[in-house]
């Protein structure tokens, strides 16, 4: 089956970096879509970030500027985070859509804590 694995997650200060990577398992993936989403406590899980597999990207408002999005292959995507605020204190998933597959797929998740 095909497996979603996050890395990178962490506690920092305010103000400081991370970078998230997630690669999913399997053969080749076309024509998906792949994305971060976050759950904070009490909380919702909310859009953070995608990227298709053409390079069209798309950020929730509160962490356009400060968060980027990228894809170090097919199947893997990257996570960087800049000047992290205690807001962004919460789980991050790993999420990869294929409409040719039909396959929705989540990561088990990585904490992320922002101190003050």
């Amino acid at each position: 089956q095909v497996q979603l694995v996050e890395s990178g997650g962490g506690l920092v200060q305010a103000g400081e970096s991370l970078r998230l990577s997630c690669a999913a398992s399997g053969t080749g993936f076309s024509s998906n879509t792949m994305g971060w989403y976050r759950q904070a406590p009490g909380k919702q899980r909310e859009l953070v970030a995608t990227i298709t597999t053409g390079g069209t990207t798309n950020y929730a408002d509160s962490v356009k500027g400060r968060f980027t999005i990228s894809r170090d292959n097919f199947k893997s995507i990257s996570l960087q985070m800049n000047s992290l605020k205690p807001d962004d204190t919460a789980v991050y998933y790993c999420n990869l859509d294929s409409r040719l597959r039909k396959m929705n797929v989540w990561g088990q998740g990585t904490q992320v804590t922002v101190s003050s």
